[in-house]
Parts: C-alpha cells; structure tokens; sequence
C-alpha cells in the first residue's frame, strides 16, 4: 500500500426534545409542512430565543460519555450563509468556545481495540428542508430550530470499514442514553466525511474531500470506498486533486462534485447577541454525570466479568440497549454457573432468526422461559438440535409452548437402536463412495453417513447414537 487513508466524521444528531432549541415549537415528526413555525424559528425581526435546558442537559450527557471536557463557559455564534431552507440567513451554531472538547471513543474494528480522538461536540439548531419536485423545489420549515448536536472526530480512521465500526460504536451509545432516536431515515442522524489520502509515513495531511448525501451507514462506507479509489488513481496519474464537497449517488455509485468547500471565514461568525455566554456549574456536570447508564463497553466487559462470556461474544449482544436487556434476563434465568450454552442460541439460532426477519433480538416477542425449555429438551437429547432449531422458529411466529409443538410436531428423538437400525441400512447401501472411505480411514465419511441418515429421519435420530451405531455397523 503506497498511500494511508485519513478519515474524519462529522456526525448531526438530532436530540429527541418536545420542543425545539430556542422556542417552544413542537418537534413531531411528519406533521404538516410548515405547521410546526412560529416567528422565533422562523427568524421574524423583534423575536428573541431562548435556549432549551433539556437539550442542554442531553448535551453535556452524551458529551460525558464521549469522555469530552466540559467547558465553563460556553455561547452561541451566529454561522452565515444563505440556503432556501435557513429563514434567519444565519445558524445558531458555535464557533470558538464550544460546549466541549477533547474526548475519544474507543471502538472495536477487525477484533482490535483502537481510540478515536472526538475534536468536540457542539450545541446548534437543525435547518429545514428542501423537497424538490419537477420543475420546482418546495420548502419545509418544521425541522427548522430542532436541537442539533455535532460530534467531530480527529483524523484518526484509517480506513471505510473503521469508520462504519466507529459509527455503530456512537450509535449505540447514543441509544443507550436515550437522547436520540438516531432514525436516519427521518434525518435524526446524519453524518458527513472528510477524506484524503497522504504517502505512508508523511505527517502532513493530503487535499480533503467533503462528502455529503450519505443516508445509511453502509452508503458512508461505500462513498469513502469510491473516494479512496478515486483519489488514488488522480494520485497516481499526477492529476490536481482539489479541495471541494462532493454528494454520493446512491444509484450510479459515484461521488459528484456539490461545491468547492468553505472554510470558517465564508461563514463570517460572530457571537450570537440575542444569547449572552453562560456557565456551567461542576455541580451541573457532576449530578449529570451520576445520572449516566451503564454503556456498552462498561456493560461488555461486566458480561466477560460476571458471565464467563468471550469479548466477541459479549460485543455481540450489548450492541443495543433492548437487546442487552433481552439477553441478560435469558442469561440471569438460565439455570446453573455454565451460561455458554444459552449464549451460543443468542448469537446462533436467534440472531439468524432475528436477521431473517429484520429486526433486533428484542423484537422477536420470544419468551424467556421457553426458550430456556427449549434448550433443556435438547440437552437432553429429547429433541435434536435441527428439529429445535424449527421450533424456535414455530415459537417466535405462533406464540405456543414448547412442549406443545414438539407434541404437535412428533418431535420426540429417537435414540432407540432397533428403530434406527433400518434407515441407517438404507444410508450404507446407498452411499458404497463414502462406506469405502471410512474404511479407508478417512474420518469425515462418518459424519456425511450420520447426516444422511438424520435427513432420512427428518431431523428425528439421536445423532450421537447414529454415530455409534455407524461405527460399528461398518466395523
């Protein structure tokens, strides 16, 4: 590799107040256009704002858990430019004396540990937005004012993938303190990249892009993917590469030039007079501090503590807040030391029923307690674990027992010789490649012929049992 990739994320969360940043206009999603205003946010000469306090202490919380330095004083800037969709001609956003600095966040990215520096999280208010339509474009002020955060990393992913880890890693987070719904669909979350690429071993960074237009973490990951790829070969045909803001195309999977970018100087700051600079008490910041939840590294490494669970594992299931609680409550009633068994179901057989219906564990409405009698019927060797693995699926889609669908299902495992003894007859005279084998030595035979002999069964036979019987049937 000839170049190192050098990416920092600019991350807008919108925070789930009732009411907007500096009035008291209602922040409800998918209201009529333009019913959500009133003169404040819509920027009337002669209205004053007043900042929202619950914004504030949302603020300061997810600043915390970020491990970002509170500032003691901090103030509003007024960020000028003219867009249809900003009223006021200006942003109520800050500049030079932010509400923090200076935190990380450590993530997990290819099973590796790494910290990401965050440069600063800031205060500021949402822009409305543009609706575009043949012929004409049509604005929505109603997001207009809602309380916006902004979380600035350091220059310090090197990579598309890291970064699509860093973003789950501040997602989850985020959900865990309950400060946003992170919907991106709605627009709650959005982020923008900035990218260059610099010779490996030089200190000093390359020409930046912007990238914007980015609605899903995947599309972050594949428009920084494009970039590198694009930037490489400019780089390595002696092209200028120019500092400018591109949009990804989602459907031709490209980056397109938007606009040369600004710097703060386009922007023309300058305090916000209608809001003088205000202080944050240590009081403030300590009783926010004691109110924070348990988070998902702090929850991680409980899990590996207090339930002999792998990091892997334990990374796994803490990922979202429901689903930590779902599986903890499985784990907790789980009975015995040992909790491997009802772990490996979670991230096996739950999650694949989970992905298959596109939903997070939580939300599959499964009961604790069968599926904890589900696994004890296996365990047993009263059911396989094929045919448990059905009735998992049963349990999820009907809402029955678990005793009743293996009753229902004539589910029971048969372990009995006799009964087996002619299907597995059946299996050798027709399999002669893999008997020869065997025979031969060659191990792996056996478990082809024992799985030929469980899907005769229909999932039914004891496969331990069929193994020993196998072996000295051909013995």
């Amino acid at each position: 590799m000839k170049y190192q990739t050098v990416i920092g994320l600019e991350v807008h969360l919108q925070l789930n107040t009732k009411t907007k940043a500096f009035c008291g206009c209602s922040t409800d999603f998918g209201k009529a256009p333009n019913s959500n205003v009133c003169p404040v946010c819509l920027g009337f000469p002669g209205s004053l704002p007043v900042y929202n306090r619950q914004a504030l202490n949302s603020a300061i919380k997810l600043a915390l858990a970020f491990n970002c330095q509170i500032q003691e004083h901090t103030k509003f800037d007024r960020k000028n430019y003219f867009y249809p969709d900003l009223p006021k001609n200006y942003q109520i956003s800050q500049f030079d004396l932010p509400l923090s600095r200076n935190g990380y966040l450590d993530i997990y990215t290819q099973n590796l540990p790494k910290r990401i520096g965050i440069t600063r999280v800031h205060l500021e208010e949402d822009a409305g937005k543009l609706i575009h339509e043949t012929g004409c474009s049509l604005v929505d002020f109603n997001r207009t004012g809602i309380p916006l955060l902004e979380i600035v990393s350091e220059p310090d992913l090197n990579s598309p993938s890291e970064a699509f880890d860093y973003l789950n890693s501040l997602k989850s987070i985020i959900e865990y303190l309950d400060v946003s719904d992170c919907d991106m669909e709605k627009g709650s979350l959005r982020c923008d990249a900035n990218i260059s690429l610099r010779l490996l071993g030089a200190k000093e960074l390359g020409v930046k892009t912007e990238l914007k237009n980015m609605n899903s973490f995947k599309g972050v990951k594949d428009a920084l993917t494009f970039e590198v790829e694009r930037q490489t070969q400019l780089l390595e045909t002696n092209q200028e590469l120019v500092q400018e803001t591109r949009l990804w195309d989602v459907e031709k999977a490209v980056t397109v030039v938007m606009r040369t970018k600004e710097g703060a100087k386009d922007y023309r700051y300058f305090p916000d007079p209608d809001l003088t600079v205000f202080i944050i008490e240590e009081s403030m910041i300590a009783q926010i501090k004691a109110q924070l939840p348990e988070l998902p590294q702090e929850k991680m490494r409980r899990f590996v503590k207090e339930y002999g669970l792998t990091e892997y594992d334990a990374k796994i299931l803490v990922s979202s807040k429901n689903d930590a609680q779902f599986a903890e409550n499985c784990i907790q009633n789980y009975p015995g030391e040992d909790k491997k068994e009802i772990v490996n179901w979670l991230i096996g057989p739950l999650l694949s029923e989970a992905n298959l219906r596109k939903v997070k564990l939580h939300a599959l409405n499964l009961n604790t307690n069968e599926l904890i009698s589900l696994i004890g019927f296996v365990q047993r060797q009263e059911i396989s674990y094929l045919c448990a693995k059905n009735v998992l699926s049963q349990l999820i889609d009907t809402g029955k027992t678990t005793q009743d669908l293996i009753q229902e299902g004539n589910l029971q495992q048969i372990s009995n010789a006799d009964a087996l003894s002619e299907v597995i007859e059946t299996v050798i005279h027709e399999n002669a490649k893999s008997v020869s084998d065997f025979k031969a030595g060659k191990t792996n035979a056996l478990m082809y012929l024992v799985g030929q002999v469980m899907k005769k069964s229909s999932g039914k036979a004891n496969p331990k049992v069929v193994g020993d019987l196998v072996r000295r049937r051909l013995s």
